[in-house]
């Protein structure tokens, strides 16, 4: 599940990588609601296996402190499993996703779509 930090003191505050509270269970199919709609879509940011945990955050490119992240999890499905954060809902627009501190792409999040992003 997702979180905004938009304090940046409070984001100074925040655990690194891998410093994450409790991480949520691997999910199957069927079981991530993406909340979806107008003015909001969700994204799906694809990962390598060695990256669960990771915590991959995103903001609004115009607001790079007004940041949301997801950890990075395990999705099992009848294909096989794969990795990726899942953030939702997401209002429309592009997008920063950041490696630290550093920009590591852009992306679209589209109007009651699912937006994809391959970190790995």
């Amino acid at each position: 599940m997702a979180h905004t930090h938009g304090n940046p003191a409070a984001r100074a505050a925040l655990p690194r990588p891998r410093e994450h509270a409790p991480l949520p269970a691997p999910s199957y199919e069927g079981s991530v609601v993406l909340d979806i709609g107008a003015g909001t879509g969700a994204l799906v940011i694809h990962a390598r296996a060695e990256q669960d945990g990771l915590e991959i955050h995103v903001s609004p490119v115009n607001r790079p402190l007004h940041r949301t992240h997801a950890a990075v999890r395990p999705r099992h499905l009848p294909d096989g499993t794969s990795h990726a954060a899942v953030i939702t809902p997401l209002p429309t627009g592009m997008y920063t996703v950041w490696d630290g501190d550093a920009a590591h792409g852009l992306v679209t999040v589209t109007d009651g779509q699912v937006s994809e992003y391959r970190w790995a």
